[in-house]
């Protein structure tokens, strides 16, 4: 396991012998009506697609999402994009030592300094009222899986502790933004960056594969965090009302629109700034990583990425950049 390749290493026509885990299993069908398993297979390093074309009903019976396979087989392509070819596949054994969690992706980012910048960014919360909400709400329950939660499925921060990243790095974007504009709440902003996706250490699962728990997917990570914000508030002696109903407006808004789930769209200087912190920190996150998983690739353009709505130019990396890409990216 410690020594297989990664797969965002490899190029076409390169060998397999891997462990992997299984991350989506779609019973599909050809346009002649013959039918085919649709499968993704990833490490910590990439996910590519893979079909079995014949035998599929046992591994249909035997293996299921999130289990880990050992598949050998080769890297090709599909009309431009990396797949797998399968030449046999099976499940893992427990002699093989391997786990789901070890192929999910991980922050690059250490986690204790995470950790620690929350901390005493926190602390610097001077709204008494607000401070206690932060200490009741980041119990020793919710804060475990707070700093382990992924922001996202796929799009942004999508990897283990990259919603501590993301909320670390709003916070940053918001507290610059006080320094430039007095009028803005600094408490009141900072707290509802620290909270504004509290409700995804429910909404999502992430112990073996990123997906959306029932919870997640009828109520939403928006309703579920506001909820807890108007639980643990109703706990504090005389909270003012007026400061809780800023605060949820803050994490009720901060998708910035209707159509992007939000039950209302941002009516306070504080809700805007959040709004654009959010758009700011995600976006450059999804967008960097997409152009950084097709470097390898020839064109000066990436494929068109369906939710950016486009496909990106590539910037030119130069040796320094590389080194320092290599260095807090791929180790």
């Amino acid at each position: 396991m410690d020594e297989q390749r990664e797969l965002k290493e490899l190029i076409k026509g390169d060998a397999l012998n891997h462990f992997l885990l299984v991350k989506k299993s779609e019973l599909r069908a050809t346009k002649t009506g013959k039918d085919y398993l649709s499968l993704e297979l990833g490490d910590q390093s990439a996910s590519l697609g893979a079909n079995l074309w014949d035998n599929f009903e046992i591994f249909i019976n035997t293996i299921k999402v999130g289990d880990v396979v050992k598949v050998t087989g080769s890297i090709d392509d599909f009309q431009g994009t990396p797949q797998i070819r399968i030449n046999s596949i099976k499940a893992s054994v427990p002699s093989d030592n391997v786990f789901p969690a070890d192929f999910l992706p991980r922050s690059k980012r250490d986690i204790n300094q995470m950790e620690e910048e929350f901390r005493r960014r926190s602390e610097l919360i001077s709204n008494k009222y607000l401070n206690e909400l932060l200490q009741k709400i980041f119990n020793e329950e919710r804060y475990q899986k707070f700093i382990k939660a992924p922001a996202g499925k796929s799009w942004h921060h999508g990897y283990i502790h990259g919603l501590l990243e993301h909320t670390l790095e709003i916070i940053k974007i918001c507290d610059l933004m006080c320094d430039f504009h007095f009028e803005l709440n600094r408490d009141l902003l900072i707290c509802g960056a620290m909270l504004h996706d509290l409700g995804k250490i429910t909404e999502l699962s992430y112990n073996s594969v990123f997906d959306y728990t029932d919870k997640g997917k009828l109520i939403g990570h928006i309703v579920i965090g506001a909820i807890i914000i108007e639980e643990e508030s109703s706990k504090i002696k005389n909270f003012p009302v007026e400061l809780k109903n800023n605060l949820l407006h803050l994490v009720l808004s901060h998708q910035g629109k209707l159509e992007h789930a939000s039950p209302v769209v941002p009516k306070t200087i504080e809700a805007i700034a959040l709004y654009q912190a959010d758009e700011l920190s995600a976006k450059v996150n999804a967008y960097k990583n997409a152009l950084l998983s097709e470097m390898k690739s020839d064109s000066k353009w990436t494929r068109f990425i369906t939710l950016a709505q486009t496909d990106l130019y590539k910037f030119e990396i130069s040796e320094e950049l590389e080194a320092k890409i290599k260095k807090s990216l791929f180790d």
